[in-house]
């Protein structure tokens, strides 16, 4: 039993193009897509057609992540049209104009995938954790943290959500961040995914690193009219493409409340924020 993981395409379509290549050249079993396909880059529509035409035509598995759940809100009749917290998700909100104001693709994601394995227990995959899809499995958890996460326990258990990979053994359970396809956040560029084996029994796994054509993703976001059109926030998604590190969880943490409390406009935290920005680790 083969099964590939990929998690986090964030609309970057060369990278989801060069991996689901490299996955068909590897010949899976199971292909398992765990969530955040869309949103957060400039190509949402054609990654969504992309994997909606392998999940009709191969049987790939695919659930929703957090930011399915972003695009979703915007179709809510109580959802703002303006104001601080419009601002905030104004890059979800561009990408709900891209597929053409329909989310109904989207709500019918499931939220996980299980399935018994001969010989190999359960396998379950979810977005971030057992816990929710914003609660999310790092490398740096020590294994009482990642028992919380992970209950209750599969055999195998494949995550994203994160952006940084990891395979760790944890009690009964093989657990398996497969990083991410288009938005890493470990310092390597290249697009990521998981290849999980069974063989006599015994789950194992290892996370392949691609490169791909960055130049044409680069270019995406200016074509798409992603850089102009979905507001300030996507000067620090472009940070993160450049960077492969985080940037919307610190620039959230330092200026979400004073933004929500109109003490400051999202764009001039983010000019703010953009003088010193995070091209460390922070981990």
């Amino acid at each position: 039993m083969k099964i590939a993981v990929l998690a986090d395409i964030h609309a970057n379509y060369p990278a989801l193009l060069e991996v689901a290549e490299h996955v068909r050249s590897w010949k899976p079993d199971l292909i398992f897509v765990a969530g955040d396909t869309v949103n957060r880059g400039p190509r949402s529509m054609e990654c969504l057609r992309f994997i909606q035409e392998k999940e009709r035509q191969e049987g790939w598995r695919v659930i929703r992540g957090n930011h399915e759940d972003y695009v979703i809100v915007h179709s809510q009749p109580d959802a703002p049209k303006a104001g601080p917290l419009f601002e905030l998700f104004r890059y979800s909100y561009w990408t709900y104009e891209q597929l053409g104001c329909d989310a109904k693709a989207l709500e019918a994601m499931p939220e996980e995938v299980s399935q018994n394995v001969a010989g190999g227990g359960e396998f379950r995959g979810v977005h971030a954790s057992m816990r929710s899809s914003r609660h999310g499995i790092y490398p740096e958890m020590d294994d009482q943290t990642l028992k919380k996460l992970i209950t209750p326990a599969p055999t195998l258990l494949a995550v994203g959500h994160t952006h940084r990979p990891l395979v760790r053994q944890v009690g009964e359970t093989l657990v398996v961040n497969a990083g991410s396809v288009g938005l890493p956040f470990d310092g390597d560029p290249r697009a990521g995914y998981a290849q999980i084996s069974l063989v006599k029994g015994s789950w194992s796994a290892k996370i392949i690193r691609l490169p791909y054509d960055l130049a044409r993703t680069r270019q995406d976001y200016i074509e798409t009219g992603f850089l102009g059109g979905a507001g300030p926030l996507a000067k620090l998604i472009q940070l993160e493409l450049e960077h492969s590190l985080s940037q919307l969880y610190q620039w959230m943490s330092c200026y979400m409340d004073a933004v929500l409390d109109e003490e400051i406009s999202v764009e001039q935290a983010v000019e703010e924020y953009l003088k010193a920005p995070m091209i460390q680790p922070y981990w």
